[in-house]
């Protein structure tokens, strides 16, 4: 990717020096936790090839999370589908963002999306497609994405019908077929409608 790197130089320009990005995985699926990502990277050693997670492969995610740990400060917030049911997926993803900032003591946040958190500890900015702008908000779309990737296939393993693994707990055609048969399972957001009309259903 070529960032643009105009947010970050403006809030470093301001005095801030420990800059986040900041990224969340897992708003779309029925199944599972919204995993938030802060990372601040190293000028000096940001891997080769960091760019939106969306735009990469599973393999090449992996790589760039193995070679990201040792060069980059990390921090990583995961909100369970009871706090998901709640709060509401869009106040839990916020409220996720702002405890991964906080755990990374970040003096400013570039968040991916529209908003900031309320509750966010810090000043930040808001950077709508932030993760194909910016490399610290794409190198904490990966760190959310593996993240959440691999939770989802430890929940393959103990639940085993659904299809975690391969769909990550999105609304695929086997997911709904899996859960109108087999019916919920405790990992399942209540309070999105396929899954309110399954447990109707059991």
């Amino acid at each position: 990717m070529k960032p643009d790197r105009t947010h970050h130089n403006a809030a470093r320009t301001s005095g801030y020096t420990r800059i986040c990005g900041v990224d969340e995985a897992g708003r779309g699926p029925l199944a599972g936790p919204v995993v938030c990502a802060a990372v601040i990277l190293d000028a000096s050693s940001v891997p080769e090839g960091l760019n939106d997670s969306k735009a990469l492969s599973p393999t090449r995610r992996e790589r760039l999370l193995n070679a990201l740990i040792p060069a980059a400060k990390i921090s990583i917030s995961v909100i369970e589908p009871t706090e998901i049911d709640r709060l509401n997926i869009l106040w839990a993803s916020l409220e996720g963002m702002s405890r991964a900032v906080k755990a990374l003591k970040a003096d400013f946040a570039l968040i991916d999306g529209n908003r900031l958190p309320p509750a966010l500890p810090c000043p930040g900015e808001a950077i709508i497609k932030g993760d194909a702008k910016s490399l610290s908000i794409a190198a904490a779309s990966i760190v959310a994405k593996v993240t959440r990737d691999q939770l989802m296939i430890e929940a393959d393993a103990r639940y085993p019908g659904y299809g975690f693994a391969r769909h990550k707990g999105y609304p695929t055609r086997d997911h709904m077929d899996a859960l109108q048969r087999l019916g919920p399972t405790p990992i399942h957001r209540r309070s999105f409608a396929p899954v309110q009309k399954a447990y109707s259903l059991f």
